[in-house]
This record gives C-alpha cells, structure tokens and sequence, in this order.
C-alpha cells in the first residue's frame, strides 16, 4: 500500500530502515528535522507487525514518506521492525522511485567491524553509478561484504536507477549517534546540505535519547503481541 499527497519530480530518495546501531533510523530523524521536511505520504505492507505509534498525542504512521521541497530530497521514514517484509518493502521503495523518476536512491546502513575502536566510526560507500563523487569527497569504496535487508533487495533489483549506499561503523545493542553524525557529514558533502556542525552532535544524542524510548515500547508491544498469542494457543 502506497499514499501520496503530493509527487516531487526527479528527487532524490533518502532511505534507512532499524538496522544496526538503529544509524539510518536517527540519521531521517535529524534530516527531517534539519531539512524541515513535511510529511506527503505514507506505505505499508500487510506482512508488518500492525500497530500503531502514538507520539506527543500524534498518531505516526510506522513508514512516513517526507518531502524538503527546497532541496528536492524525499526521506523514507520507519519506525518498525520491517522484518520479514523486506522484499514487499524494497519493491514499494522501488515502486516510489519509478513513479517519481527518482534522480537516486541512497541507503543509510550501521555496520559491525571487528576493527572498530571506542568514540570513533569509519564511513564507506558502495555505488552502482556514482562511484567518482564520492571518491572526490574521500568515502572509502566498500569492496567486500554483506549488504541484508531492504537495501540488500534494492541492489538485486536496481535497474536504471542510480542507487548508492552510505555505511558507517556502529556499537551493536544501543543507537548510535556519533555513527549517524558520520553519515550526515557525508550526506552533507555529497549533496550539499550545509548543515550546522555544532549542535550536529548535541541534536543526534537527543533525536537517539527520544527513538531509545520509543523503539523500546514498540518492542515490548511486539513482546505482548507474542505473549498473546501463545496464550491463544495453549
């Protein structure tokens, strides 16, 4: 299921979905936020987990698509575990870029690394069409690995359009903020956002501190779901 109130023409497409480190969940937060970007849309699947967020006596759709119209970006929005619908997913996130004639699609991703040291995240990238812009503002290519989940499905599947993927090293267990500050220095770079790097830091802890408390309630919605449903059974 895909809503949208309004189609930009040839943006680009921002997408991160709870993964490691929950770097692509804080990394849309601070970007609709920075970039005051207005919710146009939403999408769903009927394979997700049903419910539904309540957040400062809002009701938020668990997948939001959000527009900023000055930069013509448009940024996915999740706030769920889209586990086991990652192939529905990525074919509506596919879907959203066919229709708008999306200029590119990135993908924020947190990755583990044996060689990861306190207080510190490298950044790499992997592109299928744009490889010498990032290789001009000095992101590592990612030569070698496993990319899963809703990007993983975007890469089989790109055709014409340009996808890139922007993966930085996380702490597993907990969100990492200075992880997705990474990300948005290199978004920043790439695209030119002229974001403030003062209060980078300072926002991302507190964008981290508010999803800390949210995914943990999903969590425990899903735990109780679960909990139901073995009753039902017995």
């Amino acid at each position: 299921m895909l809503e949208l109130q309004e189609k930009p023409k040839s943006p680009i497409i921002i997408e991160g979905f709870p993964g490691f480190g929950f770097v692509s969940t804080i990394t849309t937060e601070f970007l609709i936020k920075h970039l005051n970007a207005k919710k146009i849309g939403r999408f769903s699947t009927d394979s997700l987990l049903p419910l539904a967020v309540i957040h400062e006596s809002k009701i938020i759709d668990p997948l939001e698509v959000y527009y900023a119209k000055k930069e013509n970006i448009v940024i996915l929005r999740t706030l769920t575990n889209v586990s086991g619908a990652e192939w529905q997913i990525a074919q509506i996130v596919a879907d959203i870029a066919k229709e708008l004639k999306a200029k590119e699609i990135i993908s924020v991703e947190g990755v583990a690394s044996a060689e990861k040291t306190p207080n510190t995240s490298k950044t790499y990238y992997f592109s299928n069409k744009n490889q010498a812009k990032f290789e001009k503002i000095g992101v590592k290519n990612l030569k070698d690995g496993i990319v899963m989940g809703v990007t993983g499905v975007l890469l089989m599947k790109a055709d014409k359009t340009p996808i890139s993927c922007v993966f930085a090293e996380a702490t597993a267990g907990l969100p990492d903020s200075r992880a997705a500050g990474e990300v948005i220095k290199v978004l920043d770079s790439y695209l030119g956002l002229k974001v403030d790097y003062k209060p980078l830091m300072k926002t991302a802890e507190e964008v981290e501190g508010k999803l800390k408390d949210l995914l943990s309630k999903i969590k425990d919605s899903s735990a109780q779901k679960q909990e139901k449903e073995v009753g039902y059974l017995g």
